[in-house]
């Protein structure tokens, strides 16, 4: 009887390197890889060798981020994006040859598909607040041959100095707000992408500098772990219930949270606004719409593991978005047979004014569907803190401690929505 030979079996290499173009091929079929550089760069970078120990199938999951480090909580405080998130944060920088990048929150796989992008004429700097993710980070890029990429163990508050400003800044981390020094280390018509902390709402927005300020131009939903140091900030939260639903809020309260302290004795009011959308389709635009629209927004929080029908999150979700005036709040829910195609918004409200806020609610939502549903979406702008008000675009503000964020949308949106939903607080 002869042998059979046993043909060889594919290396974990063999397999990384099949599932990487995979991961790239379908990134190029849904659009969001656009570009040759970006492709090229995405096919040879080694995901795997910045995120050691992570199976591959979580290294090159398409949508989800692979966690390097979590903190004594188990909160993740350190990952590697996902690749459709370094995909689009990358076509949308139009990054070219001899650039020179600033990234912000580097675990070293983004740094390497940067240096692949610049060339050898540009130059990658990379920035971490966590020694041990600059030690691996220094340590594998050098192992990979990205050896010219600079390494920077620093707090991104205060940013890194460049003569000659940075082209691109790319932060891939959660911000809260945007130091000066981002804004002013940029080039003239540099870009800055960020991921940004909007009334309890995260948008990743590419901006490009005009002067002193930056002005929008692409955004997309997606979630990063948030910012440490200097920059950090903890929410607001409002715990009813025994830890049921908690309320959070981006920004200092306008109220006495012990109004709330009987809502939930109150009766549920509902409204149903008669705007639909289909089951797969994306509406992060509405909430969106909601937080610039509404004075009292915020985020409201089941644990599921405590639900007793006190309220109801749309679909399987276990948060939903809110307004809260004093005594009273509403928030987004959806309604719809389990073989329909479509869900209705609706609004279901606690307190004495329920039943104002639940319409208040509702005429939002049937404003976002008939006015900017699918539509251009909103601009963004960043001024430095203390501009005038005078000196703003239209939109709903958002102060922070170092900037004025606008969120401006499509004159016929605003209209719908009434002046009185945006406005510039010092008016």
């Amino acid at each position: 009887m002869t042998d059979v030979p046993i043909p060889p079996q594919p290396t974990e290499t063999d397999v990384a390197v099949k599932m990487r173009n995979e991961v790239v091929d379908d990134l190029i079929a849904e659009g969001t890889i656009t570009s040759g550089p970006v492709e090229a760069a995405m096919r040879k970078v080694s995901r795997e060798l910045f995120a050691p120990g992570a199976p591959l199938e979580e290294v090159y999951h398409r949508y989800n981020g692979v966690v390097t480090k979590r903190d004594d909580d188990g909160t993740a405080i350190s990952s590697v994006s996902a690749p459709q998130v370094q995909a689009y944060m990358m076509e949308a920088a139009g990054i070219t040859p001899g650039m020179n990048i600033l990234e912000y929150g580097g675990g070293g796989a983004n740094a390497a598909m940067l240096a692949e992008l610049v060339g050898d004429t540009g130059q990658v700097t990379t920035v971490d607040i966590d020694p041990d993710v600059t030690e691996r980070a220094a340590r594998v890029l050098a192992e990979t041959g990205y050896s010219r990429v600079k390494v920077i163990l620093a707090d991104a508050e205060d940013g890194v100095p460049s003569p000659d400003g940075y082209d691109r800044i790319m932060v891939t981390f959660g911000a809260y707000d945007v130091p000066p020094a981002w804004t002013s280390q940029l080039a003239e018509n540099g870009r800055l992408l960020v991921p940004l902390q909007l009334r309890g709402l995260s948008r990743t927005i590419a901006f490009e500098k005009e002067g002193d300020h930056l002005v929008s131009y692409t955004s997309k939903l997606f979630g990063f772990v948030p910012v440490q140091g200097a920059g950090a900030h903890e929410a607001t939260l409002i715990v009813m219930r025994d830890g049921e639903v908690t309320f959070r809020f981006d920004e200092a309260l306008t109220f006495d949270p012990n109004q709330l302290r009987d809502v939930f004795d109150t009766p549920r009011t509902e409204v149903w606004s008669g705007a639909t959308i289909g089951r797969t389709e994306p509406w992060d635009t509405a909430h969106l719409w909601l937080a610039t629209a509404l004075p009292g927004f915020c985020r409201v929080v089941l644990d599921k593991s405590k639900n007793s029908g006190l309220i109801s999150p749309p679909g399987s979700h276990t948060a939903a978005s809110a307004v809260v005036e004093g005594d009273s709040f509403a928030y987004v829910t959806t309604r719809g047979a389990a073989d329909a195609p479509d869900v209705e918004f609706g609004a279901h409200a606690y307190g004495p004014h329920a039943d104002e806020l639940a319409e208040q609610l509702a005429e939002q939502l049937r404003i976002w569907a008939n006015e900017h549903r699918g539509g251009p979406g909103a601009k963004f702008y960043i001024h430095p803190a203390g501009t005038p008000g005078d000196a703003l675009p239209p939109g709903r503000v958002i102060d922070k401690p170092h900037s004025r964020i606008t969120i401006s949308w499509p004159a016929s949106a605003t209209a719908g929505a009434g002046q009185g939903a945006m406005h510039h607080p010092n008016e």
